[in-house]
C-alpha cells in the first residue's frame, strides 16, 4: 500500500502544473522533516501559480524556522499583495502576523 506522499508524488509527477497537489505533496514532506524538499515544492508552487498564497504563508514559516528571515519576509510580502489581489482576507491577516512575528 502506497504512502500519502507518494500517492501525492504521483499526482504532481502526472500533472505538474496542478497547484493543489503539489501544495499538498509539500506538506506532507514537510510532515516527514524532510524540509528542504518541502522548501523546494513550495517554491515550484508559487513559479507555477503565483496566485496560490496559502504556499507563501507554509514558505515563509518554513524559511523563518530555517534562520532564512530575509528571504522570508520577501516571501512573506509577496504573499501579501497576491492575497490583496485574490481577495483573500483571512489569509492576509495569517501572512501580515506571521511578518510581524519576525520583526
Amino acid at each position: 500500500m502506497k504512502t500519502r506522499r507518494e500517492i501525492l508524488e504521483e499526482f504532481v509527477s502526472q500533472e505538474p502544473d496542478d497547484s493543489f497537489s503539489r501544495y499538498a505533496y509539500a506538506l506532507e514532506l514537510e510532515k516527514e522533516g524532510r524540509t528542504d524538499e518541502s522548501v523546494h515544492q513550495l517554491r515550484e508552487v508559487i513559479r507555477r501559480d503565483s496566485n496560490y498564497v496559502a504556499a507563501y504563508y507554509h514558505l515563509g514559516r518554513l524559511l523563518a524556522k530555517s534562520g532564512v528571515e530575509d528571504e522570508a519576509r520577501d516571501v512573506y510580502n509577496r504573499g501579501l499583495i497576491a492575497a490583496t489581489a485574490a481577495g483573500d482576507q483571512r489569509s492576509r491577516n495569517e501572512i501580515q502576523e506571521a511578518l510581524e512575528m519576525l520583526d
